[in-house]
């Protein structure tokens, strides 16, 4: 077996049992892949293998996602925070001192919580439809932002269409992209692991703890004016909920970051993968 093969582990963090797939080299820079909702970190399948000749990737799935194992509600609170708590411990286990991050989604607020804690240790970023950034936001955010302002039950129930099937397939998947590029295999796991009992509590307690995120963009601004971190987006630019003014933003805290709009959706490595790799590896021979 070469040191390219993905190869699959769990690393338990406190109570959190946290599932991880890791490839390329044990002494060669690391590359921390972060994913968002409502995928897991297999949504990076096809990048890993483009870049594990030369870098160590690693990509686990976060608390309430994919295939680590996490409390129930009852017993662990579902929120940021708590996200970037047992990533962070699990960063610290594995002994990952340096490392660069790749930020999706909600990988970009668990992420840049990580950078927060400790700045010393993020080598780069490179964000792909992850926001930092109030221009990020479409129109399609409105039923969370009305949850987060106002945490009725009724605006909580409001919040279940992003949950529903269809939704995840039209909007995330298919909206922007070339269909004949988009497998259905990382859309039928998503659902799959939406289907789960409880997932769909979890997720909803989620998106109204997603306002924490937007309460912290101007500490997470603040840290790319002070320490000024190599940054890389690599942004679907047709992305129906994070706008290419998101990508767009983030000069103006870093103006040498480099922001390269791909004709495609969200889930940009879903069609643009090998595209992306490039700028990838680029942009990480630059660190």
């Amino acid at each position: 077996m070469t040191t390219h093969a993905q190869t699959f582990h769990r690393q338990p963090v406190g109570d959190v049992d946290v599932f991880y797939r890791q490839a390329g080299p044990k002494d060669a820079p690391v590359l921390l892949l972060l994913h968002g909702f409502p995928t897991a970190g297999h949504m990076f399948r096809d990048l890993i293998p483009l870049l594990a000749d030369r870098y160590r990737l690693i990509a686990p799935d976060l608390p309430g996602f994919g295939n680590t194992v996490a409390p129930p509600r009852a017993a662990f609170a579902y929120t940021f925070d708590n996200l970037a708590t047992v990533i962070g411990g699990f960063t610290e286990a594995l002994g990952l001192d340096r490392y660069a991050l790749y930020l999706f989604d909600y990988g970009a607020p668990v992420g840049l919580r990580l950078a927060l804690a400790h700045p010393e240790r993020v080598t780069g970023i490179v964000t792909q439809n992850g926001n930092a950034y109030l221009e990020g936001f479409s129109e399609a955010w409105a039923p969370w932002q009305a949850y987060w302002g106002d945490p009725t039950p009724a605006n909580r129930e409001a919040c279940r269409a992003s949950l529903a099937p269809e939704t995840i397939r039209r909007d995330q998947y298919l909206h922007g992209a070339d269909p004949s590029r988009v497998s259905p295999d990382g859309v039928t796991l998503d659902i799959a692991y939406l289907a789960r009992p409880g997932a769909d509590e979890i997720q909803l307690d989620l998106i109204g703890d997603y306002r924490s995120n937007v309460a912290l963009y101007p500490a997470f601004q603040a840290y790319f004016r002070q320490q000024r971190p190599p940054l890389l987006a690599a942004w679907g630019r047709n992305d129906p909920h994070f706008l290419p003014a998101g990508a767009e933003a983030y000069r103006r805290d870093l103006p040498g970051a480099e922001v390269v709009l791909l004709d495609t959706g969200h889930f940009a490595l879903e069609t643009h993968a090998a595209a992306i790799a490039a700028l990838v590896r680029a942009f990480m021979a630059r660190l």
